[in-house]
């Protein structure tokens, strides 16, 4: 049983059923079930049409459960009566399904977690987990979003921004997480490009593909991360950095900037550079000033004080650091790394060490606890 083409097909189907007339909620339950026939019967008889068969069967089993509902008949008949798309019809109903599940009924928090589950494939428990809440109350979130499409049309569009948000969000949880969704994120993100014709949206693949363009070199041996000013440049992709930065400056000529556009000018900045000493700083602290001035957001302010502190100097960083509220995440992370850089390694340790107990990720956990070893036995030494 091909596991992954079934993770492909599945936000495929739920689409289909959804256009035929099916409310989500309906559409996903049916699709599960059509799963559970599939690996029953595939193995012995494996059809020729993966898709069809999953969307015939999917939509009988949705038949055969409205037909159970007697609250529900004339719905049944009004679904029964709409004629399903013929077998050419060019239609992405994965992307699609991303604009159901970015409506402007639900919250950004919402729309994230049901694409993440409908379109993505994770599991609750996973969401649950990106979110740092109860498996519990992340699927009664789910459960909410999912009465909330409920009886909605494609033809109802979605809320754009959130279509962006939700597929970047996919992608990191491609990128750093136990399910590889960056390629289908990449994949769709594309596709998006090529119907909107949109800045943001070019920006947001540019931004993707020079992130992905890093990953080899991300991680060290048995999963350590690699920061990226000790990362092999030479892992690098430089054909996707090439397309990256093409599609930027593409982007960039049409003056009008957005936040993607400007995260994308940055991680470009870094590709440029051949080593982490030749990174162009003080370009990267303007770009960062556009991305607070755009956002306001404080993870990009966090980001900047590192930025500030590479252009002019750590104390100049810790002076930016000062201005923002200690419960950032990773604020200890980066005070620790800028005190290291000011001459006061003692001070440094200490942070790393508490900055490794309040890590969202064993390993970035790991990372801060061997830099505060290192400083510890330089001190020792």
């Amino acid at each position: 049983m091909d596991e992954t083409l079934l993770r492909t097909l599945t936000p495929e189907v739920i689409g289909a059923l959804v256009r035929r007339g099916a409310d989500f909620a309906s559409a996903e339950d049916a699709v599960q079930d059509a799963l559970v026939e599939a690996l029953r019967v595939w193995p012995d008889a494996p059809p020729r049409d993966p898709k069809g068969w999953l969307v015939t069967t999917a939509w009988r089993k949705f038949l055969d459960a409205a037909r159970a509902d007697t609250s529900r008949v004339r719905r049944e008949v009004r679904v029964e009566s709409e004629p399903a798309p013929g077998p050419g019809e060019p239609v992405d109903d994965t992307l699609q399904l991303y604009f159901l599940c970015a409506h402007p009924s639900l919250t950004p928090a919402s729309a994230v977690a049901l694409t993440l589950r409908a379109v993505g494939g994770l599991t609750t428990r996973q969401i649950a987990q990106a979110y740092l809440v109860p498996e519990a109350t992340m699927a009664q979130r789910i459960s909410r979003a999912k009465k909330t499409v409920s009886g909605v049309r494609f033809a109802e569009p979605g809320d754009f921004a959130t279509v962006l948000r939700v597929l970047y969000l996919v992608f990191n949880e491609g990128y750093g997480g136990d399910v590889d969704l960056a390629a289908e994120a990449i994949r769709l993100t594309r596709q998006l490009a090529v119907r909107t014709h949109d800045a943001e949206v070019a920006g947001l693949l540019a931004l993707m593909l020079l992130h992905h363009a890093r990953r080899p070199a991300r991680t060290g041996p048995g999963g350590s991360l690699v920061p990226l000013a000790e990362q092999d440049r030479g892992l690098w992709d430089t054909r996707l950095i090439t397309e990256g930065v093409d599609i930027l400056q593409t982007a960039l000529a049409g003056d009008r900037l957005g936040e993607f556009q400007a995260q994308a000018a940055i991680a470009a900045l870094h590709a440029d550079a051949q080593t982490a000493e030749e990174t162009d700083w003080v370009q990267i602290v303007e770009w960062y000033d556009e991305l607070v001035r755009l956002t306001g957001s404080p993870v990009a302010r966090l980001n900047r004080a590192v930025a500030v502190g590479e252009a002019d100097g750590p104390r100049a960083g810790l002076a930016a650091l000062a201005e923002l509220d200690p419960a950032l995440p990773r604020h200890t992370a980066v005070a620790a790394y800028l005190h290291e850089r000011d001459g006061d390694p003692a001070l440094a340790a200490r942070l790393y060490a508490e900055a490794a107990r309040a890590a969202a990720s064993v390993p970035e956990r790991d990372h801060l606890t061997r830099q505060a070893a290192r400083l510890n036995a330089l001190l020792r030494g």
